[in-house]
């Protein structure tokens, strides 16, 4: 057999124990779920081996989606670690076999300090799932390993499943973009998610002008502020329209006679505007889409708030 025909031999082998897994969950998922969504303190991952290692990174994934997680290797646990469990905690105990030593040995020790435990396993006799208030069931799983031994089609189980609770927590959480940006603030997926109002230039670092004022006092204003771009409000601070450069190069064009008009006769309305809670991803796209740099930010009534420039993403790398 040729390593490309047992590579997909071995892919296959891992869909049939994804396909096999997705069958098997029943109420116990559910009982999971609402366990999770109660539990006031965090979600303690364990186990041993690679099983270890998955349950790194489900906790993890635990973690940036709304569900507060650590993980404990067993062995440490075992030296003074358990102190990090608390009866608020849940623990996710996980074993193919169910058999674990350093699993199993745990798990009285944990009944005792009252924290529930959520085992995860392929074996349903087995001593983790007697000692399991729930128990989530791998099923039989045939490992992709020429040998039949090396963890393989077990471990995708295990990740596949713990993702499945993750998220279907994460769901009923409602855990939104806006959470998800919070948990991610380092990442371009989470700064493409930060919101405006964190980015923009407040009231008093933007071109402001009245709607009677000379289209010479807009710019020397734009000039002062070093922006492109002059807002025009009422006595209100209503934003009535926007006078760019772009309208500037238009109005010499047009008629440079019109430079001595009120910037009322000659600015842009309504123009374009930015709310609050826009995503500087979302704020990225109208900036791409409008060929503009720069765009004033009011409120829901339409009160000027300050406004953002292009720069402002390039700055925090959303560009």
């Amino acid at each position: 057999m040729s390593s490309i025909e047992f590579g997909r031999q071995v892919i296959r082998a891992e869909v049939d124990a994804l396909v096999n897994l997705a069958k098997l969950l029943d109420a116990n998922f559910d009982k999971a779920v609402e366990m999770i969504l109660a539990c006031k303190g965090n979600v303690v991952i364990t186990g041993v081996g690679k099983p270890w290692l998955v349950g790194q990174k489900i906790s993890a994934t635990m973690a940036s989606t709304g569900t507060p997680s650590i993980s404990l290797h067993p062995t440490e646990a075992a030296h003074g670690d358990l102190g990090r469990i608390r009866e608020s905690d849940i623990v996710i105990a996980m074993s193919n076999s169910g058999s674990s030593e350093e699993v199993v040995r745990l798990l009285p020790i944990v009944k005792r300090i009252g924290a529930p435990i959520i085992g995860i396993t392929g074996n349903l006799q087995s001593d983790l799932a007697r000692h399991s208030d729930v128990v989530l069931n791998l099923g039989k799983v045939d490992e992709a390993c020429p040998l039949k031994l090396a963890p393989s089609a077990s471990t995708t189980t295990m990740m596949a499943l713990g993702d499945a609770l993750a998220l279907a927590v994460m769901e009923r959480r409602g855990f939104a973009k806006e959470d998800y940006a919070l948990y991610h603030p380092g990442g371009a997926l989470g700064r493409s998610l930060m919101k405006i109002e964190d980015l923009m230039r407040p009231l008093d670092k933007t071109a402001v002008v009245k709607q009677s004022a000379p289209v010479k006092e807009a710019l020397r204003t734009m000039n002062d502020q070093a922006s492109g771009l002059a807002c025009v409000v009422d006595d209100k601070g209503m934003l009535l329209g926007v006078f760019s450069e772009g309208d500037l190069k238009r109005l010499l064009i047009k008629d440079d006679a019109r430079i001595g008009k009120t910037i009322g006769d000659v600015m842009t309305t309504p123009g374009i505007r930015l709310k609050p809670g826009t995503l500087s991803g979302e704020a990225l796209h109208i900036i791409e889409t409008k060929r503009r740099a720069e765009f004033p930010v009011v409120d829901d009534k339409g009160k000027l708030l300050g406004h953002l420039q292009l720069k402002d993403l390039v700055k925090a790398s959303i560009v």
